[in-house]
């Protein structure tokens, strides 16, 4: 008897708290980081996990970033996807355009009524994704800024001085072939061509990537970025080629593996690549600086526009699921997840204050360089051809970019002739885009 009561008692409480477990919400969450970085997202989600117990964040690896986007589309048409997506910068015009298909940050986080303060975000990164009015669309994630990198131990070799890298595209020009002079494969490689070779290039020279204030004024635009200044810059790589002073290494972050393997002297890349690239080759034998400047071009750099991803929240869900995703947003926000966040990746800290806990702590003084991102962004107020861009079609307008600088560094055409062909063939993608988005 006393056996059974006591199984009565245990079947009894088992039953009292399963509601409780089965009560917990479960957030989807896509995204598009791989390897270390993927690992850290998955300590993000987790960390939000054990912070409350009402919401469960499930983190899924989707692929590319393009993969993931495409996944996403898929799955609202199918009406199965994500509460968040996690899309990169130049997704942000078609995500716009997908009426119906985007809850807007800014309201998710007013219908939850959780606290949100727009001053508290680092200006360039915030309006990147904002409307014209100030309403943030998407939550800044993984923001970076394209940054200079060079193997300290390379031009030291070539009897330079290792702890001084240059101020302008003549000086890295000069450094770069005096490193492979003294047996250095290559001198100078880019990662993302396309973001840190023509639209960084224009944003740090204040030049135009597109007209009506490179797209953030309407849609109804055409490209500009064939200008002068580019086209000289294009054939100068296409020039150094000739004796490796410039080598491609692919697109997107191919080349990083050029650079972390001692190959290269110089790397311009994302400042998200910093952790990586100083555990490769070892932090004493980096160095991060500001982007080389054209003199010719502008007196002084201007500042740099943010690539990466931010996280978009998709329709579709029952309303009340919508509070923990405002609630993990929040979490995301935080001064310490975002300090975190910064010093073990180098995307950019998304506020101020995560800037600030980070310097107090010390962190730039053991690690130099890693402000140089956040300097960049905020080295001068914003202009229209710097703010950002917002184009439509922009996927595909960098693929044609990308395919027209191959063009280049094959020999099979000179830099004006390819940046007429990139702009013609963007301008076409353009008007389709426009087209059906009336």
């Amino acid at each position: 008897m006393t056996r059974i009561l006591l199984s009565s008692v245990a079947a009894a409480a088992v039953l009292a708290s399963a509601p409780m477990a089965w009560a917990q919400t479960e957030i989807q969450f896509w995204h598009a980081m791989g390897g270390n970085l993927g690992e850290t997202v998955n300590e993000l989600a987790a960390g939000f996990n054990k912070s409350q117990s009402e919401y469960k964040v499930n983190p899924v690896y989707k692929g590319s970033y393009t993969e993931t986007l495409t996944a996403a589309i898929a799955a609202f048409r199918a009406k199965q996807a994500p509460h968040i997506v996690q899309v990169f910068e130049v997704g942000t015009a078609n995500m716009m355009a997908a009426k119906g298909a985007v809850y807007p940050i800014y309201q998710v986080m007013a219908d939850a009524k959780e606290p949100f303060d727009p001053k508290a975000y680092i200006g360039p990164v915030y309006g990147y994704y904002s409307t014209t009015d100030g309403k943030l669309l998407s939550m800044p994630f993984n923001s970076s800024t394209p940054v200079l990198y060079w193997n300290k131990e390379l031009l030291t070799k070539a009897g330079l001085d290792g702890n001084k890298p240059p101020a302008t595209w003549p000086e890295l020009g000069e450094m770069a072939k005096k490193a492979v002079a003294a047996g250095a494969k290559c001198g100078f490689t880019p990662q993302w061509q396309t973001w840190t070779l023509i639209e960084n290039y224009g944003a740090w020279h204040n030049l135009p990537y597109a007209t009506k204030d490179n797209g953030f004024g309407g849609t109804d635009i055409e490209l500009k970025f064939n200008d002068a200044p580019r086209v000289k810059l294009i054939q100068m790589f296409a020039d150094w080629g000739k004796d490796k002073t410039f080598v491609y290494g692919g697109r997107e972050g191919k080349s990083t593996a050029l650079f972390t393997a001692g190959d290269c002297a110089f790397h311009i890349a994302s400042s998200g690549s910093a952790a990586g690239i100083e555990k490769a080759l070892g932090q004493d034998k980096v160095g991060i600086a500001m982007m080389p400047y054209s003199p010719d071009v502008a007196p002084k750099p201007q500042n740099s526009i943010i690539g990466g991803a931010t996280l978009w929240v998709l329709q579709g869900r029952p309303a009340a699921e919508y509070k923990g995703v405002a609630k993990f947003m929040s979490y995301l926000s935080s001064t310490p997840v975002q300090a975190k966040w910064h010093q073990e990746t180098g995307y950019v800290p998304i506020t101020t204050a995560a800037a600030d806990a980070t310097e107090k702590e010390g962190f730039y003084k053991k690690f130099p360089g890693r402000d140089i991102a956040v300097k960049e962004l905020t080295l001068n107020p914003p202009t229209a051809n710097s703010k950002g861009l917002r184009i439509g079609n922009f996927v595909q307008i960098r693929d044609v970019v990308d395919e027209e600088l191959e063009q280049v560094w094959s020999g099979k055409k000179d830099a004006k002739a390819a940046l007429d062909e990139a702009v013609k063939r963007g301008n076409e993608l353009l008007k389709r885009f426009e087209a059906q988005n009336k």
